[in-house]
């Protein structure tokens, strides 16, 4: 098997799971740092006050990847580090600054994402990703970074996973920052789809005209049952790749989820904001999902593992699906779909079935 030319080799980190210095030159928490200091949210209570030490070690870490051979580096921006409380750190964007620059030094194509789960605490307690406040603030954000770095960014990607930050950290609450409110995290996933083409919009504004611009999605591959394959697929994977790509939200997914919201958080030209032109899709892949069609009263043959320190099941993690007891989260009104994962997406561990 070939790669076509120009095809690169990376490595790809998240900014709080590596950086540490958490406390230093001035970057405020971000609701991860609240969510991981919670007491019995995270397995051995850890955090990433310290992590890797990347934010003191990164010009070692860039000489280990040139060793390597790696081609291309996807790091995440710490939109608490950059822009504290919301105003700009001279300190926290020359970190960044520094790092492009050792890393085209190195040989290595920068590849920026400007969100990997980690919004500023200050923006949570405002309302979070629910709030429709929220996706302004994140392109004025992208404006100010793109401002920076945009002469320099291999490729720009507005959000990784968007899947988790909403259905993980507002349906199920086993990510930060732990809501289990089905409707806010069906409101998130929309105000994330616009943060993302009102941030393209934005960095196409600012950034060098050669730079490429994408999102990363964790898409699912769905097997079992058709109608349940239908329903996942349409909360797992076209919630965002039909609207990122010029379709508008699918009809089936507003029918779905009519018992729950009447989606009046869609406002006239969202879809076409959305729809900003991409470059690159990003696509994540961790394992197949195997899914089957449940009534919520039949017993659920699972296996429940741990996210954290708390049992968790997958099927908490969309609103078109029902958990069964004990999970801790809302029962879903209407037809049901009972989702059993081989292994996690995003890295999470959750509930696991042998099938029939």
């Amino acid at each position: 098997m070939g790669f076509p030319e120009g095809f690169l080799w990376g490595a790809a980190t998240a900014a709080y799971q590596i950086e540490g210095a958490a406390q230093e030159d001035g970057r405020t928490p971000s609701i991860w740092d609240t969510f991981s200091h919670t007491p019995g949210k995270v397995l051995n209570g850890d955090t990433g006050d310290v992590a890797t030490d990347h934010y003191h070690r990164w010009e070692e870490d860039l000489a280990t990847m040139a060793e390597l051979g790696i081609g291309a580096y996807r790091f995440s921006i710490s939109w608490s580090r950059v822009l504290p409380d919301g105003k700009p750190s001279p300190k926290g964007m020359d970190f960044y600054s520094r790092l492009v620059d050792g890393l085209l030094d190195h040989g290595i194509a920068p590849v920026a994402t400007l969100y990997h789960w980690d919004l500023p605490q200050a923006l949570e307690d405002a309302g979070g990703w629910p709030d429709r406040d929220t996706p302004r603030r994140f392109a004025d954000y992208a404006e100010r970074v793109g401002r920076v770095l945009g002469d320099r960014v291999y490729t720009w990607t507005t959000l990784n996973e968007p899947w988790c930050s909403a259905f993980l950290g507002y349906a199920s609450g086993v990510h930060a920052p732990g809501r289990t409110d089905p409707v806010a995290a069906l409101t998130a996933a929309h105000h994330l789809n616009l943060a993302h083409g009102l941030a393209v919009r934005a960095l196409r504004g600012v950034a060098s005209p050669s730079a490429r611009h994408s999102v990363t999605l964790n898409l699912h591959h769905l097997r079992g049952d058709a109608e349940a394959v239908r329903r996942v697929d349409a909360v797992a994977n076209r919630v965002f790749l039909d609207p990122m790509l010029g379709n508008g939200y699918p009809a089936d997914l507003l029918e779905d989820t009519a018992s729950l919201t009447d989606w009046g958080f869609l406002r006239d030209g969202d879809e076409d904001i959305i729809a900003a032109p991409l470059d690159v899709l990003g696509v994540n892949y961790y394992s197949p999902t195997l899914v089957r069609d449940w009534d919520g009263a039949a017993p659920a043959r699972t296996r429940t593992a741990t996210a954290g320190a708390r049992p968790v099941r997958s099927s908490a993690a969309t609103p078109s699906s029902s958990p069964s007891s004990p999970a801790p989260a809302p029962r879903w009104a209407g037809r049901s779909t009972r989702t059993a994962w081989r292994s996690s997406s995003c890295g999470c561990a959750a509930s696991t079935r042998t099938p029939r």
